[in-house]
């Protein structure tokens, strides 16, 4: 059973939502061991700001890129068919035939460093010609004034957000914009049971 995706309960717990939200997009509440959620809230919300206070810099990337080789050895033990890809620097990219784009066309999720006031993780759910759908898992019930997103309502199991896909690319501190080279970073997950094909999809090809 598929449930609704979650939104962060503080103001820093975005890295780990996030990348909980791809697993329970990829797979039914009763096929996650719990040992998924232990493991993945151990090992984020690794940072201090600059008081020394802990946690309150997020999960770093370090963190993320640990995360995504933790999930591959766990696949290894045969209880959940998931593989898990990181991505940085000048690999993350929202444009037609990248990895991203690709993995989006293939069913797959994605857990994407974007800006939003600071660095922020959102998961990517899908996509439908030049339109990317997303779970952003800070809470916002206000529309966005600029052009472009979309708040999306009626799919508490995949998306609340509707982008076009120049969105990411466009830079500058405006939300949902890619960050500067250094800073970016993506997670790439699978259901590898469920994962589309070239020969399964048409999509794939454009």
């Amino acid at each position: 059973m598929k449930i609704p995706l979650h939104y962060q309960r503080t103001e820093y717990d975005c890295g780990p939502t996030a990348l909980l939200n791809g697993v329970s997009f990829l797979f039914g509440r009763e096929e996650i061991p719990p040992d998924i959620l232990k493991y993945v809230m151990m090992y984020s919300l690794d940072t201090f700001d600059k008081d020394g206070e802990a946690c309150k810099e997020g999960t770093s990337q370090m963190a993320m890129m640990f995360l995504s080789n933790w999930l591959n050895q766990y696949a290894k033990s045969g209880r959940l068919p998931i593989s898990s890809e990181f991505l940085s620097g000048e690999q993350v990219q929202v444009t037609p035939h990248s990895p991203i784009v690709s993995a989006l066309q293939q069913g797959g999720a994605v857990v994407l460093r974007v800006w939003f006031d600071t660095g922020h993780y959102i998961t990517l759910t899908g996509i439908s010609g030049s339109r990317i759908t997303f779970f952003d898992p800070y809470y916002r019930w206000r529309p966005f004034a600029g052009k472009g997103i979309r708040m999306v309502k009626d799919k508490p199991t995949c998306a609340n957000r509707s982008v076009d896909m120049d969105v990411f690319g466009r830079g500058g501190k405006r939300p949902y914009a890619l960050e500067e080279l250094a800073k970016r970073e993506a997670v790439i997950l699978f259901n590898t049971a469920k994962r589309k094909t070239p020969e399964s999809t048409i999509e794939f090809f454009i």
